[in-house]
C-alpha cells in the first residue's frame, strides 16, 4: 500500500448580487430606499487542496494491459488527522494490511483533525486518479462508514454522475437529495440498536430513494451496535455486488 499526497490548485468563479462601482454611479441619492438594481458581482479566487491517502493496486496492476475498477473508501471521525496509519483501523485498508487481495484501486483519503469530509477535495482527488491511474471510469464504487457513511451520501448526491455504485454505512443523508441518486444502485447497511447514529437515519434515505424510482436496499443487524462496518467489509458479497455494476452513460 502506498502512501501519496495529493495537491491541486484551481480557479473557482464565485457569482452573487451586488452593484458595481458604475451602477452605483448611475444611481441618485435616495434611489436605493425606493427601487432595486439588477447588479452582478464576480471575483477569481485561487484555491489549493491537499489530501493525503492509502493507495492500493491489485497485484497484477502493471502486468495488465486493462482499466481496473476503484473503490473510494471513506473512513470515520475517529481516523482522523494526519496519521495514516489511523486509517488502517477499519474497512478495505485493515483487509489489505492483514494480506487480503483485491481486484480494485483502492483510495483511502484521511480527513483532517476537526473537519468533515469536503467534496470538493474528494471530487479533485478523484479526478487527479482518473488522469493518472489506469482506473476504468465506468466502475468507481464509494463507500464510507459513520462520518464516512454521511460523507458518502453526501458526495454521490451531489456527483451522481461519477459513481457506478455506493454503499454508505452507519449514516445518513440529505432527503431533499434523494431523487439525484435514483439512478445509482445503493446498498445501507446499519445496526439495529446504533446508539451513534440512529437507524432511522438509513432507512429515510433508502425510503426517499425508493420513492424517486431508485434501486436501494438496507441491510440492518437486529443486535448491531455502531460497528456495522466490520461484518460488512469482511463479506466478500459486498464486493461481488459493486462488481455487478457499471456506469451506463445516458444517450442525449
Amino acid at each position: 500500500m502506498k502512501l501519496v499526497h495529493f495537491v491541486a490548485a484551481v480557479l473557482v468563479f464565485i457569482v452573487a448580487g451586488s452593484c458595481s462601482a458604475e451602477e452605483k454611479s448611475k444611481m441618485k441619492p435616495d434611489s436605493a430606499q425606493s427601487s432595486q438594481k439588477p447588479c452582478t458581482f464576480e471575483k477569481t479566487i485561487t484555491k489549493t487542496f491537499r489530501c493525503r491517502y492509502l493507495l492500493y493496486l491489485p497485484a497484477e496492476y502493471s502486468e495488465k494491459d486493462q482499466r481496473w475498477p476503484m473503490i473510494l473508501f471513506l473512513h470515520g471521525a475517529g481516523e482522523r488527522g494526519d496519521n495514516l496509519d489511523l486509517v488502517k483501523k477499519h474497512g478495505p485498508p485493515k483487509l489489505i494490511e492483514e494480506g487480503k487481495k483485491f481486484p480494485f484501486i483502492i483510495v483511502s483519503p484521511q480527513c483532517p483533525a476537526d473537519q468533515w469530509w469536503s467534496p470538493e477535495v474528494l471530487i479533485s482527488l478523484l479526478d487527479e486518479l482518473v488522469g493518472v491511474y489506469k482506473v476504468d471510469t465506468a466502475r468507481i464504487y464509494l463507500t464510507g462508514l459513520s462520518m464516512g457513511g454521511y460523507g458518502t451520501w453526501d458526495l454521490a448526491s451531489l456527483y451522481p454522475e461519477r459513481f457506478a455504485a455506493i454503499a454508505p454505512i452507519c449514516g445518513g443523508g440529505r432527503r431533499a437529495m434523494a431523487f439525484r441518486l435514483r439512478d445509482i444502485p445503493v446498498w445501507a447497511f446499519h445496526g439495529g440498536k446504533d446508539p451513534v447514529v440512529p437507524l432511522r437515519e438509513s432507512e429515510e434515505m433508502v425510503q426517499a430513494i425508493k420513492a424517486a424510482g431508485g434501486n436501494a436496499k438496507l441491510t440492518v443487524y437486529p443486535e448491531a451496535s455502531h460497528d456495522s462496518w466490520t461484518v460488512t467489509y469482511n463479506n466478500q458479497e459486498l464486493y461481488d455486488w459493486f462488481l455487478g455494476y457499471r456506469k451506463v452513460s445516458k444517450s442525449k
